[in-house]
């Protein structure tokens, strides 16, 4: 189980770094290395990912970095889009989801290496974006987290930015915040979800996880701010690339 413990260290710092990258990374490290069935890792996931958001968000909302009107706008659709997905989830089989998660993985990747670094935007522009658009970004952002256990970081922080008008620090603690609510969301409906496949949750790994990756989203806050984030950036959609094509060669 060591491997484990060191891959939720990895998510939280992921999280801590960039608001992002940690249930892409959650999913592959329950499935391969702690050998839980697929629907349940998803599920698992979602609840992993959600506690470790909701932690690492807590030094973002005590600065002041968290815009709570993008987290109504976002968060709320999206939640009800997580639980859509959820629901949808328990329709399709553990192989489509895969496939589905590694695309994905690929996509995260492919918009991590574009050289173009998100630049923070004018607070103005905040005014004059439709609010049904970050509605609408939510809903399927929320879909896809409910489908495939991501939490959507990737996404949801460059709308931040560009359709919310948000700094990127506030992005990222706002971010958190989503990621939180959406995954709560999700991992609710897994219950039935799991039920109908008798699966369940194994919480002690859920807890242990959690924790040991909560640990890690301080560490990354810490690391953050002393190293070049944009080469982080880069390592890390090397390996979801890598991780992806795996994936998609297991399951085909």
């Amino acid at each position: 189980m060591t491997l484990s413990w060191i891959g939720a260290l990895l998510v939280g710092l992921s999280l801590g770094l960039m608001g992002s990258g940690g249930s892409i990374l959650t999913v592959p490290i329950l499935i391969y290395i702690s050998g839980e069935p697929e629907k349940a890792a998803i599920a698992e996931s979602l609840g992993i990912v959600g506690f470790i958001s909701l932690i690492a968000s807590i030094p973002y909302a005590l600065k002041k970095q968290v815009n709570w009107r993008n987290v109504i706008l976002f968060g709320i659709p999206g939640m009800a889009g997580t639980y859509g997905g959820a629901y949808v989830a328990g329709f399709v089989s553990s192989t489509f989801q895969l496939m589905l998660f590694s695309f994905v993985m690929i996509l995260a990747a492919v918009l991590m290496l574009r050289n173009k670094k998100i630049t923070d935007v004018d607070q103005s522009l905040a005014k004059q974006q439709k609010w049904w658009l970050i509605a609408l970004e939510g809903v399927v952002v929320g879909v896809l987290t409910g489908l495939v256990g991501v939490g959507g970081g990737f996404l949801i922080v460059p709308a931040l930015v560009i359709l919310g008008g948000l700094p990127m620090h506030v992005a990222i603690g706002t971010s958190l915040v989503i990621i939180a609510l959406k995954s709560f969301s999700g991992f609710y409906k897994y219950f039935e979800v799991l039920e109908s496949v008798n699966q369940q949750i194994n919480w002690e790994l859920v807890l242990i996880f959690s924790l040991i990756g909560a640990v890690g989203s301080f560490v990354g806050k810490i690391v953050g701010s002393k190293i070049s984030g944009e080469k982080l950036k880069k390592g890390f959609a090397i390996f979801l690339l890598f991780m992806g094509v795996y994936i998609i060669y297991m399951n085909v």
